[in-house]
């Protein structure tokens, strides 16, 4: 691996509590030491199979470390590679695409999503803003009624129930976390305004123009470097089976196959834009890095600094109906909103956490 200025190569061998050796690899700048102490802790602690940090700083990296194990079973090496399914860190990737397109005037962040689909307009929407479908007051957080079982590998089917739904709630007027539906309802309307796919808009215009290894739907050949995805269940957001039929979270997962563990090739592929995004530390760091340095890295600019403040900007601090929490929402991105998604000591920090422990951030005010 090419070393970085300041920077030391690394390895270490950790042993957790069972007995287990765990390799960690990379480089870190003595600056940031404390980054690789906290890695090599959370392994020691048995904490993590497998794992990897990245770090930019004022546009260059200063961490880069991975180790551990890409599977349950502990047999296979992390490599520098190795990616996983970031689940909604997919969102702030999703919420910066939306942004270059109202950067390059096509969209409207008060403009109501029946302009761009004029399908929405039913059952009460067609005053609805784009705003609401990214900072989740658009009453649209589960599909009720459920699709089949399935159905959420059918764009189709899922945007056109949503088109059809009534809000849950006056939009506006409450805030539920839309899971997988902002994905949705967000990546119809780029789809609506660029005649390109979500997942296709954002390797197009950001992933692929910085070198990114970081994707909303994997091409076949990308799947091989994904690790299982092991998801914890218990005091997550996956712990649904026994919630009561008057609680929005029960209906999250619905559309997913009832066998769906988050590994299949199906899923890999899939455009979810809120949730099926796979990539590593590197690639996410280097795209907040981007948006940290103003919205310019090494020659690619993907918007201005203007809209990445209007896209980090507080929309609300509601307590939401679907996880019960509060968050300092943003369009698409949440700001620093401890103790739920802590990042740093910086309130106007940003980004987006995923469940299973990923989450990408920037502090654009030193450059983190």
């Amino acid at each position: 691996m090419n070393t970085y200025e300041r920077t030391a190569q690394f390895r270490e061998d950790v042993k957790g509590p069972d007995g287990t050796t765990y390799a960690i690899f990379g480089a870190c700048d003595p600056a940031f030491a404390k980054v690789a102490a906290a890695f090599i802790e959370n392994f020691r602690l048995g904490l993590e199979v497998g794992a990897a940090v990245a770090v930019f700083h004022e546009g260059r990296p200063v961490v880069d470390l991975w180790g551990g194990y890409r599977d349950a079973g502990k047999t296979s090496p992390w490599l520098r590679d190795t990616t996983v399914n970031m689940m909604s860190v997919a969102k702030g990737f999703v919420a910066t695409a939306v942004a270059m397109l109202v950067d390059r005037g096509i969209l409207d962040y008060d403009a109501p999503v029946a302009r761009y689909w004029p399908e929405f307009a039913q059952s009460g929407k067609a005053d609805i803003p784009l705003r609401y479908i990214l900072d989740h007051r658009a009453g649209l957080p589960v599909l009720r009624p459920s699709l089949p079982r399935g159905a959420i590998y059918d764009w189709a089917a899922v945007t056109s129930a949503l088109a059809a739904m009534p809000p849950l709630w006056t939009p506006g007027e409450a805030s539920g976390y839309h899971i997988l539906s902002m994905g949705f309802l967000a990546g119809e309307v780029i789809r609506r305004a660029t005649g390109t796919m979500p997942g296709e808009f954002i390797r197009s215009e950001i992933t692929e123009p910085l070198g990114l290894a970081y994707n909303i739907g994997l091409r076949d050949d990308e799947m091989a470097a994904v690790a299982e995805f092991i998801p914890a269940h218990e005091g997550t957001i996956f712990k649904v089976e026994h919630l009561p039929d008057d609680e929005l979270l029960k209906y999250a997962w619905m559309e997913l196959p009832v066998d769906e563990d988050f590994n299949s090739r199906a899923w890999m592929a899939a455009q979810i834009p809120g949730a099926s995004g796979h990539g590593n530390a590197g690639a996410v760091a280097r795209f907040y890095g981007c948006l940290a340095e103003g919205g310019a890295l090494d020659g690619v600019r993907l918007l201005g600094s203007g809209l990445i403040a209007v896209m980090s900007s507080e929309q609300h601090n509601m307590n939401e109906r679907v996880m019960k929490r509060s968050y300092h929402q943003g369009l698409g991105v949440l700001r620093n909103s401890p103790p739920i998604s802590p990042m740093g000591p910086n309130p106007k920090a940003f980004g987006h956490h995923g469940v299973g422990g990923a989450v990408g951030l920037c502090d654009p005010d030193v450059r983190i």
